[in-house]
């Protein structure tokens, strides 16, 4: 009986669980504007890694706060929904791991700019692998149900990004120990720790992301 109702989506046909429980909201849509906003987020931290002097990254702290607001709203709506596109735990996590992402972005800039951080080479290239990342998981849950190999191309793109991040975290701190200056190395040390983790949240939503979708093939 699964299979005949997953045959008759295929075919654009309503199955009988659809008539009973129709889609009360559209969680993928939800997923995708958190991701747009976290990747809008992170590129808010890449500009601001470029400018000079540092200022405060309010506009980063505003759009953290308005995804949290984001996630809190659609928590509540997982909790009170009957029926999801796919688990509901994934969806919860692919969430919960996107705002990690943005979490760590907003420390990453907060820290420097209250440390007196200065920018170097492997803290923007974190960056931008983190904003090359992101963008992957932004593009493929918007075809995770229409284009499901599209949508694993993509994530793999996105693990490619993971891996930069890891690369240039050692390369990076590699570097910082041979550093006579002890207390630059010690506050660098703390940013490159906040992308390290967001890269860290990047990869652990990329996971989960692939999992749904095989689900959903």
């Amino acid at each position: 009986m699964e299979k005949d109702d997953k045959t008759s989506k295929k075919k654009g046909t309503p199955g009988l669980f659809s008539a009973i429980f129709p889609k009360e909201y559209d969680f993928e849509a939800m997923l995708a504007e958190q991701a747009d906003r976290t990747v809008a987020g992170v590129s808010v931290l890449v500009d601001w890694l470029r400018t000079d002097p540092l200022t405060d990254p309010v506009e980063l702290e505003r759009i953290e706060n308005d995804v949290d607001a984001m996630r809190h709203d659609m928590e509540e709506k997982l909790i009170n929904s009957f029926s999801t596109p796919f688990d509901r735990q994934d969806i919860y996590s692919i969430s919960r791991q996107m705002d990690y992402i943005l979490n760590s972005s907003k420390e990453t800039a907060k820290e420097m700019y209250v440390f007196g951080v200065s920018l170097d080479t492997p803290i923007l290239a974190m960056a931008q692998s983190l904003y090359n990342g992101t963008s992957s998981i932004a593009q493929a849950i918007k075809i995770m149900n229409s284009d499901h190999e599209r949508a694993q191309e993509i994530i793999r793109e996105g693990r490619q990004a993971y891996n930069a991040i890891e690369d240039l975290y050692i390369t990076g701190m590699a570097e910082l120990f041979r550093t006579s200056d002890a207390m630059k190395a010690i506050k660098t040390r703390e940013i490159y720790h906040h992308l390290r983790y967001a890269g860290r949240a990047l990869r652990d939503t990329l996971d989960i992301l692939h999992n749904a979708v095989i689900d959903l093939a």
